[in-house]
């Protein structure tokens, strides 16, 4: 997950499936590279194969992304509750400087 060309292309299979030609394509990256990058998302069970006709089709599979998910949304009330008092800064920020403004 830390590699951000694994993460477009969990993006990119997560509506749809895609054949590798589409990803090489979509991602602007050569063949050999998407291919690697596929290798390990299978091999850690994040993206499914299938053949059909002379193409092998990929599609995401979320289900191992639950528990990254359950875990990061524990911190979801953090960063809430970060970007209330962020916005009560901001908008002190805002007050302060029309205020300042207008002794002008």
């Amino acid at each position: 997950m830390a590699e951000p060309r694994r993460r477009q292309i969990l993006d990119l299979l997560a509506g749809r499936e895609l054949p590798v030609n589409d990803l090489v394509v979509l991602l602007d990256l050569a063949q050999p590279l998407v291919s690697k990058h596929l290798r390990v998302l299978r091999e850690v069970g994040l993206v499914d194969v299938r053949d059909e006709g002379r193409q092998r089709m990929y599609r995401l599979n979320p289900v191992p992304l639950k528990p990254i998910h359950d875990w990061v949304k524990k911190y979801e009330q953090f960063w809430s509750e970060r970007f209330d008092r962020m916005d009560v800064v901001l908008a002190e920020l805002k007050d302060t400087e029309n205020g300042d403004s207008d002794d002008d």
